[in-house]
């Protein structure tokens, strides 16, 4: 009954947002139309704030969906269409932030400093995309005028830091005891875990923050700094949750760092420059240097997030024994390569960054190579009526037509071992999940696989793996 009245105070609340959100933005135009510009931004600052309701009103009528599902055979269902459509929002978002980072950063790196540049700018250039033609100026700090029509772009990091915390909650606060925490890493409570991952977070931006306000000056110890900050939390995730949670609390972190940056920082920054041109004071140039610092570090952080956002999908590195370094590698190589392209853009040269860095890469592709098969030397050979069995009785509670398991009630990612032909063709998945990162069985090996059993498959694929 309760979720019935849930329900309804939530369509009346809902329903109020809407209408409101509507009733300002009529007032908005109103305003401007009447020349009344200070008077439309302060609606659309209020206007802003209804936008926010209308999203943590849309969170909280998923929530009551759910109590009305909760215990019926609708609840898996609802967990996977919410985690695909949390996770196609966080991937656009992601695109169009990490995209702008991109560009302006190539922007910055390609502009045209000396030939027929005004005093007022640091630089522009012409571009052609699309088949039109276009030109783009920067200036020092900031126009004589301030345009009336400003784009800022702020929207994309906050949405994507948004989405993508809701996905770490869909996927690893609900299910805490299954993707978050390995009692072989560290056996801790499901709140416990939950704790550690959100106040991890917060120090993470602390430490950060402080970082880039008390070293920024001196570039080798700042990179330094923030360097030895990302192998810590690198190494920390990998002592406290299982190996794909590690992975996904890393990318967290930076992402973290990356949408602070633009929310405490760049944002108000640029709001106090916009502020004092606009009252015909010049901008204080603190800002925009605080503001470049956090959005060049911001681009230096993008393909790690992206080989995170990822790696789920190969456990040959999260499943690593040496987890952390494979994550510290994988970032340092990806970093280095983000580093190559930002100096090819300036039109500079350095003969030694990418070379390391794909040594780097290649690396931890070594690295993360599977061990040679030990049952028995493989000497005996392991047919294929012996590998369908150990499947059957290890996997197919969650991998079949019919899911057994308590959690799972569809299979995962469709993957389905009913059959001889299914297990034969997805043979190279089975080696990389059971042999070589022995992330399967799901949670925490809950149908107790024996290593035996893993050596067996391992054999059996080193023999060819024969029908």
């Amino acid at each position: 009954m309760i979720e019935v009245f849930l329900l309804i105070a939530w369509v009346v609340i809902f329903s109020v947002i809407v209408a409101a959100t509507y009733k300002l933005q009529h007032s908005i135009k109103e305003q401007k139309k009447q020349g009344n510009d200070d008077k439309a931004d302060s609606l659309q600052t209020s206007q802003n704030w209804f936008y926010a309701l209308i999203v943590i009103g849309s969170v909280c009528g998923i929530g009551i969906l759910y109590l009305f599902l909760k215990g019926t055979i609708y609840e898996s269902h609802f967990f996977e269409w919410l985690n695909l459509t949390v996770r196609l929002i966080h991937i656009t978002f992601g695109i169009a932030w990490i995209g702008a980072s991109f560009y302006f950063v190539f922007l910055e790196n390609a502009l045209n400093r000396t030939e027929n540049v005004r005093d007022e700018l640091a630089g522009n250039l012409w571009a052609v995309h699309g088949g039109g033609f276009y030109y783009v100026e920067k200036y020092k700090l900031a126009p004589k005028k301030i345009p009336k029509h400003l784009h800022w772009f702020k929207y994309e990091a906050y949405f994507t830091w948004l989405s993508g915390f809701c996905l770490l909650s869909i996927v690893y606060y609900f299910n805490a005891s299954s993707y978050l925490i390995d009692p072989e890493v560290l056996d801790i409570l499901p709140s416990t875990a939950i704790a550690i991952s959100i106040s991890s977070l917060i120090i993470g931006w602390v430490l950060y923050d402080q970082i880039c306000k008390r070293l920024s000056n001196n570039k080798v110890v700042f990179t330094l700094a923030i360097t030895a900050l990302v192998f810590l939390f690198a190494w920390f995730y990998s002592q406290v949750f299982s190996g794909r949670a590690a992975y996904i609390h890393f990318g967290a972190f930076l992402g973290t760092l990356m949408a602070a940056n633009v929310f405490f920082t760049i944002i108000p920054g640029q709001k106090r420059m916009v502020a004092a041109a606009k009252k015909g004071l010049p901008p204080n140039p603190a800002d925009g240097k605080a503001a470049f610092l956090r959005s060049y570090t911001n681009n230096y952080f993008t393909l790690p997030v992206l080989f995170v956002m990822i790696s789920n999908h190969f456990p040959s590195t999260f499943g690593n024994t040496y987890q952390w370094l494979v994550l510290i590698g994988i970032t340092l190589g990806t970093a280095g390569v983000k580093h190559y392209l930002n100096i090819r853009e300036k039109g500079e040269l350095s003969v030694w960054v990418m070379p390391i860095s794909v040594v780097i890469l290649f690396g931890m592709a070594f690295m993360t190579a599977p061990t040679p098969p030990k049952y028995e030397n493989c000497q005996e050979i392991v047919s294929f009526t012996e590998v369908q069995t150990i499947i059957n009785n290890r996997c197919t509670a969650c991998h079949s037509s019919n899911p057994t398991d308590d959690v799972w009630k569809v299979a995962p990612n469709g993957v389905k071992y009913d059959t001889a032909e299914q297990i034969y063709n997805l043979r190279d998945k089975i080696f990389q999940r059971v042999v070589v990162s022995k992330n399967m069985p799901f949670n925490n090996n809950q149908t107790l696989m024996t290593q035996e059993e893993r050596d067996m498959i391992n054999c059996w694929i080193n023999q060819g793996a024969p029908k």
